[in-house]
């Protein structure tokens, strides 16, 4: 099969294609021929060596497509099926192998959207529902808000009643927002700023950029706001002192992530069938912002860090 080789960690150009063995399902596993596989910053931190990983190793952890093989004792899933996941190893590739336990019926989503949804709507359902669940009235500021998850953040904050302020780049990106639902769009530059001017302080932010938007996050929450760190586009957080956060106003940070929010089967499935339910009925729409060929995944790499992505991007293989 055709797939994305990394044989040393380092830049986008560590992305080459190869031709490799076919993987064939253990027991409890699946095999799926992949239809789209998403492509996430969880895999530019393993293709830098920022996470730890093996070499050489197939990047690639959100794929949907149709399944081709069941391992043994493998029974509420068929050959024939379309599932998505956001737990493969392995993704950037013709075909990819998953236990079975960590894949979800794609519903009527079909593939593309699945793949497109799966764990960036997965991350953002955990923040908004368990994370910080938002409650009506509740002001989020949601960071890198066209992103492929800031955008879903937007419209899971609207649906549960809740006032969104969030932060672009560009004036294009402003527009995607605010078709997304979001109240108000501020530029990063001086965006703790306009937020202050606009609100008493926040109940929460959802930031996935870090490093760079990290202080002036916390200086925006009222008392007892929730800072949620879920990701660091802009690297990572240098070492915080707890009292920061008591002389803040007793503020809770946290640093979650994905795979304790969906360790349960059945939290897993809770969530999928939301978003997949939400899209269905027109109340969550999914952003597809690019689609490349599998051989191209140097170049969507290089697209997402350099800022110039909204949405989600998809490797089609």
């Amino acid at each position: 099969m055709r797939a994305i080789v990394v044989t040393e960690f380092g830049g986008p150009e560590v992305l080459r294609p190869a031709e490799t063995e076919d993987p064939s399902p253990g027991p409890g596993e699946i095999a799926i021929d992949v239809a789209a596989s998403g492509v996430n910053y969880r895999d530019v931190y393993e293709r830098t060596g920022a996470y730890p990983k093996d070499l050489p190793f197939i990047p690639g952890g959100e794929v949907a497509g149709r399944v081709s093989a069941v391992g043994e004792g493998v029974s509420d899933v068929r050959v024939g099926d379309v599932v998505a996941t956001s737990a493969v190893n392995g993704g950037y590739a013709e075909r990819a192998v998953v236990a079975a336990d960590y894949a979800v019926p794609a519903g009527d989503a079909g593939p593309e959207k699945a793949a497109a949804v799966i764990l960036q709507g997965l991350t953002a359902h955990y923040l908004t529902h368990s994370t910080y669940a938002i409650k009506p009235g509740d002001t989020a500021l949601v960071h890198a808000a066209a992103g492929g998850v800031g955008l879903l953040l937007t419209q899971l904050v609207k649906l549960r009643g809740g006032r969104v302020i969030g932060t672009v780049s560009t004036a294009d990106k402003e527009k995607l927002a605010r078709d997304a639902g979001a109240d108000e769009v501020v530029r990063y530059d001086n965006f703790a700023e306009e937020v202050r001017r606009l609100t008493g302080g926040v109940q929460v932010v959802y930031d996935g950029v870090g490093k760079t938007t990290f202080d002036d996050s916390m200086s925006v929450l009222r008392p007892r706001g929730m800072l949620a760190l879920y990701g660091a586009a802009s690297g990572p957080v240098p070492p915080v002192d707890p009292q920061r956060l008591n002389a803040a106003g007793s503020l809770f940070l946290t640093r979650p992530t994905l795979v304790h929010y969906i360790a349960d089967r059945e939290e897993l499935l809770w969530r999928s069938r939301d978003l997949f339910d939400w899209i269905a009925s027109g109340d969550l729409t999914v952003h597809i912002g690019g689609r490349y060929p599998l051989d191209d995944a140097r170049r969507a790499h290089e697209d997402l860090e350099a800022r110039r992505t909204t949405g989600k991007l998809l490797l089609i293989p």
